[in-house]
C-alpha cells in the first residue's frame, strides 16, 4: 500500500489497542468493522489486529457518505428510513457475548449531504431508529461491545492542519492519535500507557462518587447552567464494563460523565468548539435550557440552526440533557490546542453536555431514569477557564475544576 500514514510498527501498536482495549477481543470472537474507504490502512491494520488475537471472523462495512446521499437525492419516498432485512439481521448478531463492533470515525466525503433537506435527513434518522430501538437500548446497557476510534482521511486532516501538504497533514493528524490514545514510544511498552490513563479516569470518577453531589453548576463564557443530579446517579470514567469485559468505548478518551435529573436543568450555555455532525460542521451554537428542556437554539448558519433543530424535535425527549461531562485543560487533546472537528477528539477536549438519550449504568440500583430518547448529541462548552462548582445534598459546595483545572 503506498503512502502509508503510520509506520508499519506505530499502526500495530495502534491496531492492538483498539482490538485489546477497545473492544477486549478474546480468541473465538467475531469482529465487525464500519468504515470508509479512506480509512482503508487502519481498517486492514485492525483486522490484522484481530486475527493475531484469535478472531474466529472479522467482517468489514464500507460506509460511503455518497452512497448514503444518493438514496436521498434519487431515491423515492419508500427509501426514506428503509434499511435491508440483513442489516436488523446484523445488528441482533451484534449483541452476542462472542461478538464486537469497532466504528472508524475521520470524514472522507464532506459535504456528502449538502443540498439535502435538513427534515428529510432527520426523518430518515428518526424512523431507524425506532426500527433499532432495541439494539440502541442493548448498547446503552453494555450488552454490546463496541468502540469508536479515529483515523486521519485527506479532507480531515487538511482542515486540521491546512499549512501542510495533504500526505504530511495526515501522518501529522495520525502521530496526534496515537498520542492521544497513549501509545506511542513515550508511553511505555505495548498498550500500558493507555491502561494507567484509564485507570487515573476511573480512580477521579470513584472521587466523585463519595461526594455525593446534587447539583452541578457550570461556568464559563456564554455558559451559566444549573444541571441536577438525582439520589443513585454515578459518574463513570475509563474503562466500562461490557457483557463481563473491561472496554474503552472511546479511543482517546479524557472524560468523566454522568447522566443527570432530566427535567432538573436551566440556564444559558455558549459551545467552545464547532460540533462536526452529518458531514457540516456547524460553529455558533448556544442555547437555553428551562424547567429541564431546551427552549432555545442557534447557530451561526441557518441552515446548520434548521438541521439541529429538525433532528432534535423528531423525538419528544431530545431536548433533555443525557449527558453532563467533565474534561480539565490537561487533557492531551485539549493542550494542542487546535479544534479538530470531529466530536470523538473535541468532545475530550473540553467539558461538554449531550442532548437526548442518557447512560443507564449512571444509576445505581432504584434510582430515577435517565433520560430517554433516540438522539444522543454531545456539543462542547469548556474552555481553558471553565469552572464547575458542585454540591452536595446538604448545600455544601465543592469546587470540582478552576481555571480550568481538575480541584479534586
Amino acid at each position: 500500500m503506498a503512502d502509508r500514514i503510520l509506520d508499519d510498527e506505530t499502526r500495530e501498536r495502534y491496531a492492538d489497542a483498539i482490538v485489546g482495549a477497545g473492544v477486549a477481543l478474546k480468541r473465538g470472537d467475531l469482529l465487525a468493522l464500519v468504515g470508509q474507504h479512506a480509512h482503508r490502512e487502519l481498517l486492514l491494520a485492525i483486522t490484522e489486529a484481530a486475527y493475531r488475537r484469535g478472531a474466529r471472523h472479522v467482517d468489514v462495512e464500507i460506509d460511503d457518505p455518497l452512497v448514503q446521499a444518493a438514496r436521498f437525492r434519487h431515491g423515492g419516498k419508500s427509501a426514506i428510513g428503509e434499511r435491508a432485512p440483513w442489516e436488523v439481521n446484523r445488528a441482533r448478531a451484534l449483541m452476542r457475548d462472542d461478538a464486537a463492533l469497532v466504528y472508524v470515525a475521520g470524514e472522507g466525503e464532506p459535504g456528502a449531504f449538502d443540498g439535502i433537506r435538513p427534515t428529510l435527513l432527520a426523518q430518515d434518522h428518526a424512523i431507524v431508529r425506532k426500527r433499532l430501538s432495541w439494539f440502541r437500548k442493548a448498547t446503552l446497557e453494555g450488552r454490546v461491545r463496541w468502540s469508536i476510534v479515529g483515523w486521519p482521511t485527506e479532507p480531515w486532516a487538511k482542515q486540521v492542519y491546512p499549512e501542510l501538504q495533504p500526505l504530511d497533514a495526515q501522518r501529522r493528524l495520525a502521530r496526534d492519535l496515537v498520542w492521544f490514545c497513549r501509545v506511542g514510544d513515550e508511553d511505555g511498552e505495548g498498550i500500558s500507557g493507555w491502561i494507567e490513563h484509564v485507570k487515573k479516569l476511573a480512580a477521579r470518577s470513584k472521587t466523585l462518587n463519595r461526594l455525593k453531589l446534587a447539583q452541578l453548576e457550570l461556568r464559563g463564557p456564554g455558559t451559566e447552567l444549573d444541571v441536577a443530579l438525582p439520589a443513585g446517579a454515578r459518574w463513570m470514567g475509563g474503562s466500562e464494563r461490557k457483557q463481563g469485559r473491561s472496554t474503552s468505548p472511546n479511543m482517546p478518551t479524557e472524560e468523566v460523565f454522568t447522566s443527570p435529573a432530566p427535567a432538573r436543568t436551566s440556564g444559558t450555555f455558549r459551545c467552545s468548539r464547532p460540533l462536526n455532525f452529518r458531514g457540516r460542521t456547524i460553529e455558533g451554537i448556544a442555547g437555553e435550557f428551562r424547567g429541564g428542556r431546551l427552549v432555545e437554539l442557534e447557530a451561526a448558519k441557518k441552515d446548520d440552526q434548521e438541521l439541529l433543530t429538525a433532528f432534535l424535535d423528531t423525538d419528544r425527549n431530545a431536548r433533555r440533557l443525557g449527558e453532563v461531562a467533565l474534561v480539565d485543560r490537561s487533557s492531551r487533546i485539549g493542550q494542542t490546542g487546535r479544534t479538530y472537528s470531529n466530536t470523538l477528539l473535541d468532545e475530550n477536549a473540553a467539558a461538554h453536555i449531550a442532548f437526548g438519550a442518557g447512560f443507564p449504568h449512571t444509576r445505581e440500583s432504584g434510582a430515577p431514569r435517565v433520560n430517554q430518547s433516540a438522539l444522543h448529541l454531545d456539543v462542547m462548552i469548556g474552555t481553558d477557564d471553565f469552572e464547575v462548582t458542585g454540591i452536595g445534598a446538604r448545600g455544601r459546595r465543592v469546587p470540582l475544576i478552576a481555571g480550568g483545572e481538575w480541584q479534586i
